[in-house]
């Protein structure tokens, strides 16, 4: 690899940005493509699929027609889910999104929801939902989701995760509450274009009851929408 795209590499795992190192597997030259902006020198059909993959977080060989076969290789950074509110649904939560990949963070200032014996291994953050989560920084590989049920956290945090690339968004409570939550955050200034990034009540519509069965609701919504596999669903 030429110093020049080892560089390149470096200041991106540091800014967190998606990137994949393509190589001529015919010259062995090798190239960076991001999720966006122009290629030049690459295929177009190439240049498609390697943000498919990049998407998909795939590596992989493949052949285009008429240009050769190339080995394309996904960096990127890890994946992240950042939970307001150490509430039961939070504990199962937890540790099924450490076991699928994520780097897990919970944020609560109370004291005595947000510890060790709750959460062991977790990264806990007890600042103020909003100053927590500008120093996190959510980028297009965060899921963020909030879980108290109360304004005072979850609407801080949520203001901070709209101005955010985070990919998904969500806030557990009821179709009223979640309609409730939207008028204050239209109050604080926010369009519902921007609102509508938010997917409340949180959760597949598995009809969970259960604070494990709700987690996995929540988990498997985050996945799809990673993956872009199936439509949105909210519980009835």
């Amino acid at each position: 690899m030429k110093r020049e795209l080892l560089t390149k590499l470096i200041a991106d795992r540091a800014a967190k940005r998606s990137v994949a190192l393509v190589t001529n597997l015919a010259d062995g030259a090798q190239t960076l493509v991001y999720t966006e902006g122009a290629v030049p020198g690459l295929p177009t059909p190439l240049v498609g699929t390697v943000r498919q993959s990049i998407q998909d977080n795939e590596s992989q060989t493949v052949e285009i027609e008429g240009a050769g076969r190339w080995f394309i290789e996904v960096l990127n950074p890890p994946l992240r889910l950042i939970v307001v509110g150490a509430v039961h649904i939070a504990q199962p939560l937890a540790q099924m999104a450490a076991i699928a990949g994520y780097d897990v963070s919970i944020v609560d200032p109370r004291a005595s929801f947000a510890t060790d014996a709750r959460f062991p291994g977790v990264t806990l953050v007890d600042e103020w939902p909003d100053d927590a989560l500008k120093k996190l920084d959510p980028d297009r590989r965060t899921a963020v989701v909030t879980l108290t049920h109360d304004p005072k956290l979850d609407d801080p945090a949520l203001a901070v995760a709209l101005k955010s690339d985070a990919f998904f968004i969500g806030s557990l409570g009821s179709r009223r509450t979640h309609a409730t939550r939207l008028q204050r955050l239209k109050d604080m200034g926010f369009k519902e274009t921007e609102t509508a990034r938010i997917h409340g009540p949180v959760g597949l519509n598995i009809e969970a009851i259960t604070p494990a069965e709700i987690a996995i609701s929540i988990l498997a919504q985050v996945i799809a929408v990673l993956h872009k596999k199936v439509e949105e669903q909210v519980p009835a």
